[in-house]
């Protein structure tokens, strides 16, 4: 049975990472070229965890316990960010430097930094950041995903996939198979169609609770966190999304601070479409500081930590209510 492996995959780009993700899986059940060759592909065990939810020891006693079902075990330990812990590091630092035969242990993270004990246990080539896609890069992931499909798309379709869809791949694939799905054919894709498409299969996420948010919208941004509770989107999940839009705040304070706030270096913290642009514009002018939203979220992420379960509906419309006063 072969050795275990460790993989950090950091960053805000979703789409690239569960690609990379995705290949890894198919190695290790034998689905890649070189392998394919075995007579009989090993069974793969996969397991998740969300660092946050479970604690850190539950997560290692159950990758240190072997399997007798599977020759491969595949451990996905998401959120990664969330162990800060001393105690926590250090447990996390012995099984990804010995993982145990037959197990492959991969820590997500949107960030790109981690406690640095935990990444130098991970093999330098085994560490990867996956960044936001520029601008011009987005627009001709879009126009490609179009023609690869047979369909035709103006530019004012693509501005507007690129205004109305989370910066990063995945959400970009999901919405534009269903704009294939709904829109496909002959005719060309204008902005129109895609408004119109989009703003009825829209899917609710932590940046649109953000956004709603940003504006002051007490209702709709209750009505958001409802709606994510109800898909069983954990409220450690939400916070950490909510907890990545306010560090891209935190980003934005700093362009505006230095003078530097133009196109280019907008596009550079990932607020490259207008849409996007405006949801930070208007978050700027309700919290003058991002500093202490992230300290409403890091209080909030201990009580779900200490008080969470029954609590958990009273706790978030509690934080809901906190975080929408300007600070």
């Amino acid at each position: 049975m072969a050795g275990g492996k460790s993989f950090l995959f950091l960053g805000p780009e979703l789409g690239e990472k569960l690609d990379a993700l995705d290949i890894i899986r198919k190695n290790l059940r034998g689905e890649d070229p070189p392998r394919a060759q075995s007579p009989v592909p090993p069974a793969l065990e996969e397991t998740s965890f969300y660092a946050g939810e479970t604690p850190v020891s539950q997560i290692v006693s159950v990758i240190k316990n072997g399997s007798l079902f599977s020759d491969a075990r595949l451990f996905i330990i998401k959120n990664a960010e969330s162990i800060k812990k001393k105690e926590d590091a250090v447990l996390m630092v012995s099984c990804l430097e010995n993982p145990g035969d037959g197990v492959t242990l991969i820590l997500l993270s949107d960030e790109t930094r981690l406690d640095k004990r935990i990444e130098d246990a991970v093999p330098r080539e085994r560490r990867r950041i996956f960044w936001e896609l520029f601008e011009n890069r987005k627009s001709e992931w879009v126009a490609s995903f179009f023609r690869r499909s047979g369909c035709r798309i103006d530019e004012g379709g693509i501005a507007a996939v690129l205004e109305m869809v989370e910066n990063n791949t995945d959400a970009l694939r999901r919405e534009c198979t269903l704009l294939v799905f709904f829109l496909g054919g002959e005719k060309i894709i204008s902005a129109e169609d895609v408004e119109r498409c989009l703003s009825h299969t829209r899917e609710e996420s932590p940046f649109t609770l953000f956004a709603a948010l940003a504006r002051g919208n007490l209702s709709l941004s209750l009505d958001i966190e409802r709606a994510l509770l109800g898909t069983k989107q954990s409220p450690q999940a939400i916070l950490a999304g909510l907890a990545w839009c306010f560090r891209k705040l935190s980003d934005y304070f700093a362009l505006k601070e230095t003078g530097e706030a133009n196109d280019f270096e907008m596009k550079k913290i990932g607020l490259g479409s207008q849409k996007v642009r405006a949801d930070y514009i208007e978050a700027a002018r309700r919290w003058k500081n991002a500093g202490k939203a992230l300290a409403v979220i890091g209080e909030y992420e201990y009580l779900f930590r200490s008080f969470g379960g029954d609590f958990e509906e009273i706790l978030m419309d509690t934080f809901i209510y906190t975080l929408a006063a300007p600070r």
